[in-house]
């Protein structure tokens, strides 16, 4: 698989289906694939391709650890998990906490995200850390960035999706 991550800005409607399907154990993989990407609305969605991989370390402990429980955290996997099973990763945060997670990234520089990104164990992220890379990553977070802002407008849950 690609495990290329999109992130997903849900609407009250998809939200309450979701939360719907997860508790009755109902198939969510077949909801976010024929429903939410089906309707693919670019106004709420952000694609973060391989880069939702660097961007949670960057916004965390420089790795994919789900231990802790913090607003940075919950920007791309350490949300709810709405889906057990080793092909998928579907991480939501509701909206209380999109409100926080937009409040805690919204003033990153891009001075301060290369610094976070220059401390990620390369080995540990398995491929070298570059200015080409920095840059692929810098332009997905900004793009992220911007999507949790109108989605806390809005007041927006967020669901994140990556096939592994």
């Amino acid at each position: 698989m690609a495990c290329r991550g999109v992130h997903f800005a849900l609407t009250d409607e998809q939200r309450n289906q979701l939360l719907a399907l997860v508790e009755s154990q109902g198939d969510v993989i077949e909801f976010i694939q024929e429903d939410i990407e089906e309707q693919w609305d670019t106004e709420w969605l952000c694609e973060t391709d391989k880069a939702w991989d660097a961007i949670h370390r960057c916004l965390t402990d420089g790795t994919l650890s789900e231990d802790d429980s913090t607003p940075f955290h919950w920007c791309v996997l350490n949300g709810s998990q709405m889906y057990v099973g080793d092909d998928y990763v579907v991480s939501f945060v509701d909206v209380p906490n999109v409100k926080q997670v937009s409040e805690a990234i919204a003033p990153l520089s891009e001075s301060e995200f290369r610094s976070r990104y220059d401390a990620i164990d390369q080995e540990d992220y398995g491929m070298p850390l570059s200015d080409e890379d920095f840059e692929y990553t810098w332009s997905y977070f900004s793009a992220l960035r911007d999507l949790f802002s109108r989605a806390a407008t809005a007041n927006r849950s967020v669901l994140f999706s990556v096939d592994q």
